[in-house]
């Protein structure tokens, strides 16, 4: 079975699963695809809530700003010695 992938999260292709097994019946595919998928979605949902959880992740951080604009003016502009 290959990863999914992040356009697809959450949504999981039959034609994507390998059985190793010999002579598995389509009801048995059936059944290993429900349960991936449900497994699937559960694990996207854990995963949004945890992010929801703990904030922004590094790569949302790192759009931040990281100080105001400069503007230059009167009082505007301080030198480092007192």
């Amino acid at each position: 079975m290959s990863a999914h992938s992040a356009e697809g999260a959450g949504a999981l292709d039959p034609s994507e699963l390998r059985f190793l097994t010999p002579g598995v019946t389509p009801e048995e595919v059936a059944a290993v695809t429900a349960v991936l998928a449900a497994a699937a979605a559960e694990q996207a949902e854990a995963d949004k809530q945890a992010r929801a959880e703990h904030g922004p992740d590094g790569w949302a951080r790192t759009q931040r700003a990281l100080r105001s604009e400069l503007r230059p003016g009167p009082g505007a502009w301080r030198g480092f010695a007192g």
